[in-house]
């Protein structure tokens, strides 16, 4: 069983592991012993991907009831044949997955919603009935006036509070990050080995790999804190990171929740207008009530949501993210996700969240060991169908290999007076794919500059709506070309990787 979770020395004490290996132990110890309830809290944090499908596999198959706490989508969505929620207070029973819950809490607010427009109808009719006769009141029907004090007294409390994200970014120029043959390794474990990238603007990196594979450390050469072996990475002048970071925060328990935030800006201006630290923590959904309190009070959760809080009031241009799914709830997650759909800037996400990786990137980087570290276009579902047409591919190519090789044998005299060497012709750019891979990304930062500028010009308009009708299509008409770029980009870059390699 601890093998199966990815804990491969049975030795070693427990005081020298780190917490995500602690949490297999403890993993493996409940697993074992089979028991007939299974109550387990986020149990895909800190783990493998390659660990998340195991365990998938297992709960599916497991004989005996499972309770558990996730926000894993994915696994959520697979495991699970009943969803309880929490919701202001109430319990909501849906029979069914995670994708059946979203399709049933959408109707069942649609239920709640007509209910209650239905309810407010006959009460300011009622309303009306009362004050007609207000010095007469004593005269009305008994039953009529209890009916409207039930209908007053009915009203349902619906929580329409969400959290809200609208921080602004600050200007970001041409150059992001260029990373040119990293190298890194600990003693014998090589990491990184010659890897070479140029972010760009509207990057959504994802990095994949098994734990202590390296990918934590690559986002800390880049942060500065960890230097390289050998190879470079040059930042440009423009470049504000905002780092979201998977460790245990320094919080002072004892420091008020509103006085750790001014302590980071006193005002905060965003795409929406100027907001105050008391402001963006109700945008944070945190209701004046709690202001005053400690941050010792919060639970792991609002820390997290703290966190990320404070991280985005600094209006970072380039963003980068290690294992931001970590205590973070689905409500949550989707707003997030919202934000950095519209955020101007690059954001690089470390996580095992294989559905944030699908539903964000364009691109993914993942680490294959020895210091290999490949890249594919989009999430992290296309990079493992990739990956498996790659092997059935080398499958096939092996097994026809060994299928002609009897015959091969058997002709081998008449092959060799009949056939002549044949060549084998080498990939290589067109003279205009060329000339296009010299350009591109000089043509995409020109593009996202014409973007920017489109946003600045239509911030600026006030009542000028035909104007502002014809910055929008322009806007859209760039967006549309810039969209096409990015897809050659992926392209170019593929085929130029390939003739490099070949």
């Amino acid at each position: 069983m601890m093998t199966k979770l990815g804990i491969l020395d049975f030795d070693t004490p427990m005081g020298e592991l780190s917490g995500g290996q602690r949490k297999r132990v403890a993993m493996a110890a409940v697993l074992s012993v089979s028991p007939e309830l299974l109550i387990l809290d986020e149990p895909t944090n800190h783990m493998d991907n390659s660990v998340i499908a195991w365990l998938e596999d297992f709960l599916v198959k497991y004989k005996g009831a499972i309770l558990m706490i996730t926000h894993d989508r994915y696994f959520l969505d697979r495991v699970t044949k009943k969803i309880f929620e929490l919701d202001n207070g109430g319990m909501y029973v849906y029979e069914g997955n995670y994708d059946y819950y979203i399709e049933a809490k959408a109707q069942r607010l649609e239920m709640t919603l007509a209910s209650e427009r239905k309810r407010a109808a006959m009460y300011k009719k009622e309303l009306a009935w009362i004050r007609r006769g207000a010095r007469a009141r004593s005269t009305k029907a008994k039953s009529h006036i209890q009916r409207f004090e039930e209908l007053r007294d009915s009203k349902l409390v619906i929580d329409d509070s969400s959290l809200s994200i609208g921080t602004a970014s600050s200007r970001l120029g041409k150059k992001i990050i260029e990373i040119n043959n990293l190298c890194k390794a600990f003693d014998d474990n090589i990491l990184i080995s010659d890897f070479t990238y140029t972010v760009l603007r509207r990057d959504r990196i994802g990095i994949i790999g098994d734990n202590g594979c390296g990918k934590s450390t690559l986002l800390k050469m880049i942060l500065g804190e960890i230097p390289p072996d050998s190879g470079t990475i040059n930042i440009g002048d423009t470049v504000k990171i905002g780092y979201f970071s998977q460790d245990t925060q320094v919080w002072d328990p004892n420091q008020r929740i509103i006085k750790y935030v001014e302590g980071i800006s006193d005002n905060v201006q965003t795409d929406e207008g100027s907001f105050s630290a008391s402001q963006m923590l109700e945008r944070f959904l945190f209701p004046r009530i709690k202001h005053s309190i400690t941050i010792g009070q919060l639970s792991g959760g609002e820390k997290r949501r703290l966190y990320l809080l404070s991280i985005l009031m600094q209006a970072p241009n380039v963003l980068i993210f290690d294992e931001p799914t970590n205590d973070l709830d689905i409500s949550t997650l989707t707003v997030l996700e919202d934000y950095l759909d519209h955020f101007n800037g690059a954001v690089i996400i470390v996580s095992h969240d294989r559905y944030f990786l699908d539903r964000l990137c364009i691109r993914t980087f993942s680490f294959e060991g020895g210091g290999l570290v490949r890249q594919f276009p989009g999430g992290f579902t296309d990079t493992m169908r990739a990956k498996e047409l790659e092997a059935l591919s080398a499958e096939m190519e092996s097994g026809g290999r060994r299928a002609g090789s009897a015959g091969q044998i058997e002709n081998a005299s008449e092959s060799n007076q009949n056939k002549r060497p044949q060549r084998v012709k080498k990939l290589k750019f067109s003279y205009m794919e060329q000339k296009e891979f010299e350009t591109i990304d000089s043509d995409i930062a020109a593009l996202e500059d014409a973007i920017a500028e489109k946003d600045a010009e239509i911030a600026k308009l006030t009542d000028d709506y035909v104007q502002l009708q014809k910055l929008s299509e322009e806007k859209k008409e760039l967006a549309s070309r810039l969209e096409e770029k990015m897809d050659r980009w992926v392209y170019l870059n593929e085929l130029a990787d390939k003739i490099k390699n070949q």
